[in-house]
């Protein structure tokens, strides 16, 4: 086996260098000598990042859904350029990792009450302009077909 040089506090001084290191462990099949608490802290934070991308992506698509529908007057490609962008990213995140299919409908509703919030604060319109309750499912927010009237 290869002998690969470990630095204790390397984690704290430079991630990347961390992670090379860790790496290099693994590889060489020095299981012992990996920084395990590090470790598994980054891989449950790696899980916590993709579905924090998946809510993040859902309330900019669902805020353009709402701004879409409610100022119509407003429609711009930009705003049509967010929607296929942040559907595709949703996409890419599922894709990825397949496990998380069911996690946009698990934040759909919460999602949604920080979008009416957001597109208020984006429209200047009053929030009781958009509706408490989404008039539109997730699959249809998510359809690359759908565009609220």
């Amino acid at each position: 086996k290869q002998r690969i040089e470990t630095d204790p506090g390397l984690y704290d001084r430079d991630f990347s260098g961390w992670v090379e290191e860790q790496v290099a462990l693994l590889e060489a099949g020095a299981f012992e000598r990996l920084d395990l608490e590090n470790l598994i802290e980054e891989i449950k934070d790696m899980a916590r990042r993709q579905r924090k991308a998946i809510r993040g992506d859902l309330i900019v698509l669902l805020t353009n859904l709402l701004k879409w529908r409610y100022q119509p007057e407003q429609r711009s490609t930009g705003w049509m350029g967010s929607i296929v962008e942040h559907r595709r990213r949703i996409q890419d995140e599922i894709e990825e990792s397949p496990s998380l299919a069911s996690y946009p409908g698990e934040v759909f509703e919460r999602c949604y009450r920080s979008a009416r919030e957001q597109a208020a604060a984006e429209t200047a319109l009053p929030a009781e302009t958009f509706p408490s309750e989404p008039g539109f499912a997730l699959e249809q927010a998510l359809d690359p077909a759908f565009l609220p009237d």
